[in-house]
C-alpha cells in the first residue's frame, strides 16, 4: 500500500488533467524515475478504464465547485455595488419610489426572453404597492438594441420612459430605426427632440455604466434580475418573482 501511494495521489490529479499532462502532475507529487512514472500512469489509466464513471463524477464535482465559486463571487459583487445597482439617479424607476424592496432588471429590447417576462414584471409592479423597480438598459444583442436603449433613456426627458419602454417590449419582430421612431411617435414623443437627445453624453454614460456593472456582476445575458441580495439570471415566472420579493422583504 505504501508503495502505490503515489498512484493514489496521482489519480486525483489525473481525473482533472488530460493524459498528456499526467507526467507533470506526478512529478509534483514525488520525484520518480521514468520507469516508476510509467508504472503509475499505467495504474491510473487502468483504473479509469475499469471505472469510467469516475470521470463523470469528477466533472460533476468540478462544475459544482465552479458554480459555487461564481455564486460567491456574484454575492460579493452585489454587496460592493449596491449603490450603483439600487440608487443610481440616472436609472429609470417604476413602482413605489420609496418601496421597501427593489427589483433590478438588466434587459435588451431585442431579447425574446425579456419580452416573454414583460407581462409578469408589469403585473408584479401593479400588484405590489411597496415594490420599487429599476430598469437597467443592457443592449448586447445587436446595433438596433443599442439604438432602442438610447432612445428609451432619452425619452425620460419628455416624461415618457415607461410608456415607450412598454411599447418597445410589446413590439414583435426585429427593431430598426424606423420602427423605433414609429413606436416613439405612437406614445406621444417628439421624435425630433428624441433623435437629438438619444446621442447625448448623459445617455451614453448610463449605458456604459450598466455594461461595466454587468461585467462586474458576471451577467452575460438577458434578462437578469437582482431581487434583494439575489442575482437571478434568465427568465423567471411571476410566482418566483413574488417568492423572491417576499424573501427579500423578510430578510
Amino acid at each position: 500500500m505504501t508503495r502505490f501511494r503515489p498512484a493514489a495521489l496521482a489519480l486525483a490529479a489525473a481525473l482533472a488533467l488530460p493524459t498528456g499532462l499526467l507526467a507533470p502532475a506526478l512529478q509534483a507529487q514525488s520525484p520518480m524515475d521514468d520507469a516508476q512514472r510509467k508504472a503509475v500512469e499505467e495504474v491510473v489509466r487502468d483504473y479509469i478504464l475499469k471505472n469510467p464513471e469516475i470521470i463523470l463524477e469528477a466533472v460533476d464535482s468540478l462544475q459544482k465547485r465552479q458554480k459555487m465559486a461564481e455564486e460567491q463571487k456574484a454575492k460579493t459583487a452585489l454587496a460592493e455595488n449596491k449603490a450603483a445597482l439600487f440608487q443610481n439617479p440616472a436609472d429609470p424607476v417604476a413602482g413605489n419610489p420609496k418601496g421597501d424592496v427593489t427589483v433590478v432588471e438588466f434587459f435588451d429590447y431585442q431579447c425574446g426572453y425579456c419580452k416573454a417576462v414583460q407581462a409578469d414584471t408589469e403585473r408584479l409592479i401593479k400588484d405590489d404597492g411597496k415594490l420599487r423597480f429599476v430598469f437597467k438598459e443592457f443592449p448586447i444583442l445587436s446595433p438596433a438594441s443599442l439604438t432602442a436603449a438610447k432612445a428609451a433613456l432619452a425619452s425620460r426627458g419628455q416624461g415618457k420612459y415607461l410608456e415607450f419602454h412598454n411599447a418597445l417590449m410589446a413590439h414583435r419582430g426585429q427593431l430598426d430605426d424606423d420602427v423605433i421612431q414609429r413606436l416613439a411617435k405612437s406614445v406621444g414623443l417628439d421624435t425630433d427632440k428624441l433623435k437629438k437627445d438619444m446621442n447625448s453624453p448623459e445617455v451614453l454614460k448610463v449605458i456604459a455604466a450598466n455594461q461595466a456593472l454587468a461585467e462586474e456582476l458576471g451577467i452575460r445575458g438577458t434578462p437578469a434580475f437582482i431581487i434583494g441580495d439575489e442575482l437571478v439570471p434568465g427568465a423567471i415566472k411571476l410566482d418566483q418573482m413574488k417568492d423572491l420579493v417576499a424573501a427579500a422583504r423578510k430578510g
